[in-house]
């Protein structure tokens, strides 16, 4: 178990700032008083990019947004960086810097359970995306975090090959005052969106909320920076409490922020495992095959899960997350772009893990137990009946299956995100139907070409069906790798199901 205290005293981080300072040569008055807070103008628009399309004032929750501005430090290698994730930094240059810290908090100041997650915003499409937000939704909502996404890259504010050219394209008015002076000096205006959390120098984006605990969070692109950032900018920054790190590769993201010095980086680059504040790294089937040759084994500090039947990307974010793209970008939004008539996207339990492994990072990070290991998925051998991946951490959804999940898919004329999404086979319900696994990938020799299961022969009446669920359910909590209230959910929704009842027809079996 970490023993550490996740509250810091403002006298202990301006200690802290003029330490780093010294020895990096940064400005060390500047980093005592923090980037100054401000909020923006209303724009052309009148909402911030990436504004939630539901109401969270139902949920108690309320939206705001705020600039940072400050001089930001850009780093460098120092001494030879291996694979063990132990890499020391100098300074190498300074730049002022102008971003935006996108808010949602708890309305009711008794309502905030203490913990703020700031996400490192991903641009993977040329804008500003919020991923993780809407994996964890349900736990950041219900439990009363904070979430702040930070838009800490180039491409969210100055823009790039997207149609939308960045914040500052979207709305001139509202956004036309920011600078980013490039990816180099993402990691410390990351740094410095976590010191305005905790010490404002200004307006107060959480609106007087005590912070308990600080924990950073990023998504595919964003979890290689993340990787980087736990690994080389943490020890030098001390900002904050815990790290999720969500469908990272093996490789990190380079320091000076240039894609093709991603070259030059440790490969693989595994999770430095000497640090007081903890790392949760979280993997989804498809993201395993381009990870796993940065596996190691977990520690007091640093722990792995592999999610069978998940996807990088699924039909859960992407009907959370849909609506709030289309609000902002309309029809410039990014599309994952599947070819007609290709696989539905996975619906597997990706967002139940992601529930779980939350609250474990939050007191975790407050000196509570470590969470429990995963076992690691298999990336070649699938289990011949259902078509499911083995290994891994295995939720209801993959135990009590109904479907085959798998987290790629056939991407013959889709877009370049389409394989993201992985696939969702639904199996036949009546026995005197056949068909065969429909893999996603007809190129893989690890998809026999067999008659996939039968549900009705599975699951031969409907009490059976929920039994084999809540038993999965629980089994699933005992372990760890699931929450309570969503264990209650799932087993709801399987009482709400049709399988395995008699007067369930074929048609609704196979939609299933």
């Amino acid at each position: 178990m970490l023993a550490r205290s996740s509250r810091r005293s403002v006298t202990a981080t301006a200690l802290g700032a003029l330490l780093c300072g010294a020895l990096l040569g940064t400005p060390s008055a500047a980093a005592a008083a923090g980037p100054t807070v401000t909020v923006p103008p209303a724009g052309s628009h009148g909402f911030p990019f990436l504004a939630a399309a539901e109401d969270l004032g139902s949920f108690g929750y309320t939206e705001s947004e705020y600039f940072i501005s400050g001089t930001a430090t850009s780093y460098a290698k120092s001494g030879l960086w291996t694979s063990d994730g132990r890499w020391a930094v100098r300074a190498s240059g300074s730049a002022a810097y102008k971003s935006r810290l996108l808010v949602r908090r708890p309305v009711d100041p008794a309502a905030f359970n203490g913990t703020v997650v700031v996400e490192w915003l991903n641009v993977s499409g040329q804008l500003d995306l919020s991923p993780d937000y809407w994996f964890e939704r349900e736990e950041l909502l219900r439990e009363g975090y904070a979430w702040v996404g930070v838009s800490a890259q180039a491409v969210g504010v100055n823009g790039g090959r997207g149609e939308i050219k960045g914040l500052k394209g979207w709305d001139p008015a509202r956004y036309g005052s920011l600078v980013h002076p490039g990816d180099a000096f993402a990691y410390d205006i990351f740094s410095q969106a976590g010191q305005a959390l905790r010490t404002p120098n200004g307006s107060d984006p959480l609106g007087g909320l005590p912070v308990r605990t600080l924990l950073a969070d990023g998504e595919s692109q964003s979890a290689g920076f993340m990787t980087t950032y736990v690994n080389a900018v943490h020890p030098v920054s001390s900002v904050y409490d815990g790290f999720m790190v969500h469908s990272n590769s093996a490789v990190a993201a380079p320091i000076s922020g240039r894609l093709a010095d991603t070259l030059l980086m440790p490969n693989p680059s595994r999770i430095r495992t000497d640090l007081s504040v903890p790392t949760f790294v979280v993997l989804t089937e498809t993201d395993v095959p381009g990870a796993a040759a940065a596996r190691q084994p977990d520690t007091d500090s640093v722990v792995h899960w592999e999610l069978a039947g998940t996807a990088h990307g699924d039909q859960w974010a992407f009907d959370l997350g849909n609506p709030t793209v289309q609000k902002s970008a309309g029809a410039a939004a990014p599309s994952p772009d599947c070819a007609a008539g290709s696989a539905p996207f996975n619906d597997g339990p990706g967002h139940w893990a992601m529930n779980a492994a939350l609250r474990h990072l939050a007191g975790w990070a407050r000196g509570g137990p470590r969470p429990p290991s995963g076992q690691p998925l298999s990336t070649v051998l699938r289990d011949a009946a259902t078509g499911l991946a083995t290994g891994g951490v295995r939720l209801p959804d993959v135990t009590v299956p109904t479907r085959t999940l798998t987290g790629g898919r056939d991407t013959t004329d889709s877009g370049v995100f389409c394989g993201l999404y992985g696939a969702r086979d639904p199996w036949n319900g009546d026995a005197d139907a056949w068909d065969r696994h429909d893999d996603g990938d007809p190129s893989d020799p690890s998809y026999p070409d067999t008659p996939e299961p039968v549900l009705s022969r599975l699951y031969p009446t409907h009490a059976d069906y929920v039994n084999k669920v809540r038993t999965a359910a629980q089994t699933s909590v005992d372990a760890g790798y699931l929450l309570p209230e969503d264990a209650a959910a799932i087993v709801s929704a399987a009482q709400d199901s049709a399988i395995g009842s008699s007067t369930q027809s074929f048609t609704e079996r196979v939609v299933q």
